[in-house]
């Protein structure tokens, strides 16, 4: 009896671990919106139209569509396991009746198409209903097949598989304003991917020493520019933020802008560094601003202002008398993203 307990607590440990959610998007129209979570599994929600009848549905996601986008796989080479959790999820802007997006584990990209189906075809000439092939011989007419109605289903079906691009674990993938092309970054290089092309993509950044015991940075996130396809930016470990131009030169290795706050020397601790690390970097919609998360804070920065951000906004101030706790249970090295309202405000 105490094995079986203790064999069902790991189970259910096991599963309960494999449903944490580790990435949210909606969509362009916020129709739908996409979670990832540590089992490898998309899950998409879909708001619920309002009506009268029933006015406490307001503002409420209901299941889509569920599937599974990554497995877990083990590379050989390294002898290292690769594990299915989802780090990213991006939307592609709608072009006709289909959804597509984009999901990333630490190795992987996948492009999903989800459609829905609700008709199937009936009447075919060289096969029963029940799916058995007929004798040719014994067909003596032609009929045209005619579409039926049937319950709705929502399909999701890998369209593209982007991988062995990456050395180091992807930590972003954000989709250019051309709808063609999309940027993916891990701790020290970004790739440019053609959505059509996945056997190669372009390496434009690559900050890897030649010896790397002189590391002293790596790469946290990296967006695309939502009006200028030529224009990215990425920000690092240090608290930095460079915004560069593909136009400039095929290897980013110069940035044409470097954002970075002055740090007050009478401030500075220990920890410094460690709460400095920029987590995530986003746009504006306009394009004109962008909104960058470190682990106390929230900056907005003027893309026309380089020394310092516009505004500061604190979220966590409280925990700064408390940084020597967080960095002894390793709580002080989690993540934190960032997101604008609709309307930049």
């Amino acid at each position: 009896m105490w094995c079986f307990s203790q064999v069902k607590g790991a189970i259910d440990e096991d599963v309960a671990e494999a449903d944490i959610i580790s990435t949210v998007e909606f969509n362009y129209s916020g129709e739908l919106l996409a979670t990832g979570d540590k089992g490898g599994r998309v899950v998409i929600f879909q708001h619920e139209q309002e009506s009268k009848n029933r006015p406490h549905l307001r503002g409420e996601y209901n299941v889509y569509s569920t599937f599974q986008s990554h497995e877990p796989e083990f590379d050989y080479l390294k002898s290292l396991e690769i594990e299915e959790k989802i780090n990213k999820i991006r939307w592609l802007p709608q072009q006709n009746a289909a959804h597509f997006l984009l999901s990333t584990n630490d190795k992987t990209i996948k492009l999903w198409k989800i459609s829905e189906r609700d008709k199937r075809a009936e009447g075919y000439n060289l096969k029963d209903e029940d799916g058995r092939l007929r004798d040719p011989f014994r067909i003596t007419s032609l009929r045209v097949p005619v579409l039926m109605p049937m319950d709705l289903m929502v399909e999701a079906s890998p369209r593209r598989i982007f991988a062995n691009a990456h050395t180091y674990h992807i930590n972003s993938i954000s989709v250019n304003s051309d709808h063609e092309t999309y940027l993916s970054a891990d701790d020290l290089r970004i790739n440019l991917w053609h959505l059509e092309i996945t056997d190669r993509s372009f390496n434009i950044v690559d900050i890897k020493p030649a010896n790397m015991e002189e590391l002293t940075e790596v790469i946290t996130a990296a967006e695309c520019h939502p009006h200028q396809c030529n224009v990215f930016v990425y920000s690092s470990s240090k608290g930095t933020i460079r915004l560069c131009d593909m136009r400039a030169a095929a290897l980013c290795d110069r940035h044409s802008k470097f954002f970075e706050e002055p740090e007050d020397p009478s401030s500075r601790s220990f920890f410094s560094e460690i709460i400095s690390s920029i987590s995530d970097v986003k746009f504006s919609h306009s394009g004109r601003y962008m909104m960058t998360r470190d682990y106390l804070s929230v900056k907005v920065w003027d893309l026309n202002m380089e020394n310092r951000p516009v505004e500061t906004y604190q979220v966590h101030e409280y925990l700064r008398s408390k940084l020597c706790s967080l960095y002894e249970n390793d709580c002080i090295f989690d993540k934190f993203e960032c997101c604008w309202n609709g309307s930049d405000r």
